[in-house]
């Protein structure tokens, strides 16, 4: 039986002492470049999977899916019919929180990076086919060319660059979550936001920012606990 070293004595050797540095960075790097180009097609990815978890949940609570969009803007919408309203709103900024843990957990190895580069890849072909507009389209295939290239760079090198690019894109999504919250809620008032749709039909003090601090939390607490999760698995 193996023993669990949830209290992380002994901590850090290398392995784990590399994994928080490559948080570290990665965090640095995202936003010190967060208005930049340079990070557009990552942000575009995570709005993706922001759209993606409110059709995930449309579909476990028994709706339609009528279509998926995400624009140049960093924008995007899903259409839905039925479901759980109440429960498909907050699925996109915690469903995004989520897929940002479970992404920078599968980068605490090797096999677990594959399947999940594998998983996404697949995900990104489905969406190829059922996106509703150009843009997406052409998202979805460049990020497949581009994961497809650093999978075949790891394999025939001996760095592990699918492995930093999933860890990447996991930390993106969970600092997406918290930013674009405070950016809907806070600095630019957008009504149309999740969190000021939630709050029509779950009224709650201070509106959709009461919620907005909410799902904020509940997104940095998804990001502590992949930290402590990664550190724990390494050990």
């Amino acid at each position: 039986m193996v023993k669990v070293n949830w209290e992380l004595q002994g901590c850090c050797d290398r392995d784990q002492k590399i994994f928080i540095a490559a948080v570290g960075v990665s965090t640095v790097v995202i936003l010190l470049l967060w208005r930049t180009f340079l990070l557009t097609p990552f942000k575009l990815i995570t709005v993706f999977l922001h759209e993606t978890s409110h059709a995930l949940a449309c579909k476990l609570t028994c709706g339609d899916v009528e279509g998926m969009q995400v624009h140049p803007n960093e924008g995007g919408v899903t259409q839905t019919r039925g479901g759980i309203y109440w429960i498909i709103l907050p699925a996109g900024y915690l469903g995004s929180s989520f897929w940002g843990m479970v992404f920078i957990l599968a980068s605490t190895n090797l096999l677990t990076t594959r399947i999940a580069a594998g998983c996404f890849i697949l995900a990104l072909i489905v969406v190829l086919f059922v996106a509703k507009n150009w843009f997406l389209r052409w998202l979805c295939f460049g990020f497949i060319v581009f994961l497809a290239v650093v999978w075949v760079i790891q394999e025939f090198t001996k760095f592990h660059s699918l492995k930093y690019v999933i860890l990447f894109i996991g930390v993106m999504n969970s600092l997406f979550s918290v930013y674009d919250i405070y950016d809907d809620l806070i600095s630019r008032r957008v009504h149309s936001s999740d969190a000021e749709k939630f709050a029509e039909i779950c009224p709650c003090p201070c509106n959709g920012c009461a919620w907005g601090v909410i799902w904020g939390f509940i997104s940095f607490i998804f990001l502590c606990a992949s930290i402590y999760l990664g550190l724990v698995i390494l050990s």
